[in-house]
Parts: C-alpha cells; structure tokens; sequence
C-alpha cells in the first residue's frame, strides 16, 4: 500500500489516549504520526488506533475508557463498532473531591439582559399565552382556540405578546390515578403553567379524564385570575362553543398580558437548559466544552444551567460526581442511574442502546463516548443539585434533572422546571425548537454548519482551526444574552416550538 506524503489531520484529546480523531477525512495509506500509516480510510469524526491494542483491552479517548477491543486491533485501524464492545466496568465516583468554591460576582458586576419580571420576582425571556391541556381530548380544541386567535389578527394590537401556543400532548387518561406517571404529568403542567416565559394561561379539558383541572388546581392552590382560566369542553357544551370561550378568554388576556414590558435584569435570573442531539465525533470537542465554558461564565454571573439526558450521562456520571458539592448531591445522581438500569432491563433493553445510527455514522461508538462528549456542556463548577423530571429548579449555579435523552420530553422537563432559554448541539443537524423557551442552535462542525445555516445560530466547528474554548463560550454567551433579550433565534423565524410538548410517559396505559 503506498504511503501518503500528506500529513493526516488529527486530534489527540488526551496524552494516554490510543486512538486519535480524524479532522478530516483520511485516505487509506496517509501516516498519521509516528510511522503509523492509516490501513482504511477512516470518516471524518471517526478514530484511528495509534497503537495496538490487544483483544479485550480498553480503548481510550478523552483521556477515559470508552469501550473494549472486541478483536485485536492494529495500529492505524479504524476504530468503530466493527471491532469495540463495551462491558461494564468498576467505576471510582470519588464524591465531592473535585468541588471547589464558586466565585460569583458581585450583583454590580453582572452581566445584564432586557427581561420580562413577573408579579412572582420571575423573569422571563418571552411573553407567550399558553393553552394547556388536561388531556389529550382537549388537544385540538387546544389548537382551534391557537389557530383561531392567530387568525383573527388581534394580537398586532398587543406588540409585547410573542403569541398564542397550544402545548398538547398524548395522555392525561388511561393512566393511574397516583403514582409515578401521574406525578410527572402533574410536575409538567404546573411547570409550564408557571413558567416565566408565559404571560398567561389558559387549562382546557374534556371533563371526564383522569387528570382532573380541579383536583390539579386544588393541588398547587391555584385560583382564577385575568392570566389564568380553566374550563372543560363538556361543561361549556362542546367543541365549538369550547372554542369560542377559549378565543374570548385569551382576548381577555391580552391586555394584562401586553402591559408588561422588557426591562434590565441581571444575568443571575437566566436558567438555562443544556441539550445535545444528533450528536457526532466533533461533539465532545467543539460544541460541548464551547458551551460547557458558557455555562461556567452564566454560573460566575449568578445564574443557573441545568446539564440532562441521564442515559446521556452514562458512563461519565463518575466526572459528574467528583464536582458534587457534597456526598448527598453525588448520590442522588447515582441513584437516578440505578433507577434507569432497572427501567431498561424491566423493558427488555440497555443502557448502550445508544448511541443512534446517525450519532454512529457520525463517529460515535459507545454511550460511554457520547456520554464522556455530552457531559462537557456542564463546564467545570460544582454540581449544586440533581432534580428528578419536571421539578422546580431551586439551586443557583450548575445543576443536573434526570430526563431521558429524546430531547424533546428532555427539554420538556427542563423547560418545567423553569429554564427560561435554551441552547442545543448538534453534529448531524436536528431540527428544533422550543416554545415558549428560545432554542439557540450551535452547529458542531462547519461542513453542517454551512448546509444547514438557516437552521444554525453559531459554528463552533472553527473551534477545529484555531478558535479557542474560551473565546468561543463567550460568544455563546453573549448570544445567551441578546436571545434573552429578544432577539429571535433561527428556529423561532422558522416557527419551531409548537409541537415540541413532549411529557415524559411512565407506566400502564390502561
């Protein structure tokens, strides 16, 4: 095989790692470093062995075992799952040795954005009027009264109103009465019903669900008011008289909805959720860490960022735990990863049913990998707390919600629990939004980048020639800002968000 004279493009990520990856795509026969000549060609975001590794012998990368040597592995091999499997293996959580004290700056130090603050002390990054439905009886009611409000023209009268946005859903009966799936549901409407990025809500519902309006309302102590009103589709007399309350109502709305206006708020009231999908080899070394630096400049400005997507976190929940604050903090998230070990099996799957085919053609191997790439958006502050789905986020600084990783039930839960703004990787491209939380969108690698610009509001592919981590969070950041303070991000001029009310659905559907 003849040797290229032409030097490969490759990045070591870790001095003891024995596969490096490729920047770009390398020709069987180019050396690679070292007198190691490439045997196959090998993808862009792929790996290449830098040295033998025997059968059943661990594959590094990150500076972490990402998988095991299914056949012996030669030096210059691609390396992908034709030869790498992955086993369990012992894990040193070392909780808390690693947290070290945050240094938050002074409140006159903060950074500022244009926000909406609430009769609550809330702030939010958007004015929507919400219509929540009970269950899924009521969703298209829900979105006759959106559509209807939509058409009439009358929001132009009300210009601090973003819209009208139904969030329907597929549950809400044939379902428990209490239990786990009951609880999550309750947690996502009361979340979304208090999300700051609402101005105002509207609850409908058939009449005879399980999840009743009027044991919910009873439950968080919720009365009727000019930005909150509840009825049922039967009790009004039906579809179309249910329709035209609903329209009535929202224009009943609107004027207290519009007569808040943005005003300056320090960066300490941005809770921001961290999402990843679509995910590739470049993930973990561009886009993650870029926003993992982000999250950590919001944290030293007083503010929250929530990491997710537990089976996303599998396999580097031992780097989690070490920035635990505490023991207890650790714990928690150990076992929010035992209790997924028990869903899965009881579902007949595993764990390393990730990654995806498209994370797969992308670079990635093992979830030990995607997990090790995933966990970078968290930056490198103390873990302050671990929220179970669709909980209210209380802690200030980084914090962790356990979630699936589909990312819209994800961003689900985070938006519940209060994020007010969002930002989402991608190496592949998924197409996203999130009413009534801004989606920012932060391309992995540029070749995507470029093909799908419409889609993507930052590249942080240049990260791969020479744009440093730093400079790059910080421009994540101020992004962060101008969204919270108005500026529409790509997937809101694409209309994204409307369907993106994914509830996490646990137990019997009876």
């Amino acid at each position: 095989m003849p040797v290229s004279t032409q030097p490969a493009k490759t990045l070591r990520l870790a001095s003891d790692d024995n596969v490096i990856v490729a920047a770009a795509p390398i020709a069987a026969g180019t050396e690679i470093g070292s007198g190691v000549v490439a045997k196959a060609r090998i993808p862009f975001g792929h790996k290449v062995a830098t040295q033998a590794i025997a059968e059943g012998q661990p594959i590094r990368k990150f500076g972490q075992i990402i998988g095991f040597a299914k056949v012996p592995i030669a030096a210059g091999d691609w390396v992908h799952e034709h030869n790498v499997f992955m086993h369990d293996f012992e894990r040193d959580y070392r909780f808390a040795e690693e947290a070290r004290p945050q240094n938050i700056l002074p409140v006159e130090e903060q950074a500022t954005f244009q926000g909406f603050r609430r009769g609550n002390g809330k702030v939010g990054t958007r004015n929507y009027i919400g219509i929540l439905t009970s269950v899924n009886c009521s969703a298209s009611a829900a979105r006759f009264i959106a559509q209807a409000v939509e058409k009439s023209g009358v929001l132009a009268g009300f210009p601090n109103v973003d819209g009208v946005v139904a969030f329907t859903h597929g549950t809400g009966c044939g379902m428990a009465a209490s239990g786990e799936g009951f609880d999550l549901l309750k947690r996502t409407e009361w979340g979304y019903a208090a999300n700051p990025n609402l101005g105002g809500v509207l609850l409908v519902g058939l009449g005879c669900e399980v999840f009743q309006i009027g044991r919910f309302k009873q439950l968080y102590g919720l009365e009727e008011s000019e930005t909150f009103r509840t009825y049922t589709i039967q009790d009004t007399g039906g579809t179309r008289r249910a329709v035209e309350r609903g329209v009535e109502t929202i224009k009943e709305m609107l004027p207290a909805a519009n007569a808040v206006a943005r005003e300056t708020i320090p960066a300490s009231e941005i809770m921001l959720a961290l999402q990843c999908g679509g995910s590739d080899g470049y993930s973990g070394i561009t886009a993650n860490p870029a926003l993992g630096v982000a999250a950590d400049i919001l944290v030293r400005n007083g503010g929250t960022a929530i990491l997710s997507e537990t089976p996303e976190i599998y396999g580097a929940e031992h780097l989690l735990t070490r920035r635990a604050k505490n023991r207890e903090v650790g714990e928690k998230l150990i076992e929010r990863i035992h209790w997924w070990e028990d869903y899965t099996a009881k579902l007949g799957g595993e764990m390393n049913n990730n990654p995806s085919p498209g994370n797969k053609a992308g670079g990635l191997t093992t979830i030990l990998e995607k997990s090790l790439g995933a966990a970078a958006k968290g930056g490198s502050t103390p873990l302050n707390a671990v929220y179970e789905y669709a909980e209210p986020v209380t802690e200030k600084g980084f914090v962790f919600m356990d979630t699936p990783g589909f990312d819209p039930v994800s961003a689900t839960g985070q938006v519940a629990g209060g994020a007010n703004v969002l930002c989402f990787t991608t190496g592949r491209g998924s197409a996203y939004g999130c009413k009534p939380t801004p989606s920012i969108k932060l391309a992995t690698n540029t070749p995507m980048y470029e093909r799908m610009t419409e889609d993507m509001d930052i590249n942080c592919g240049d990260i791969l020639d020479g744009v440093t981590l730093e400079e790059k969070g910080q421009e994540i950041f101020k992004e962060i800002l101008a969204v919270a303070s108005g500026k529409r991000t790509k997937s809101e001029k694409l209309g994204y968000g409307d369907n993106e009310f994914v509830p996490w659905q646990i137990g019997a559907v009876m």
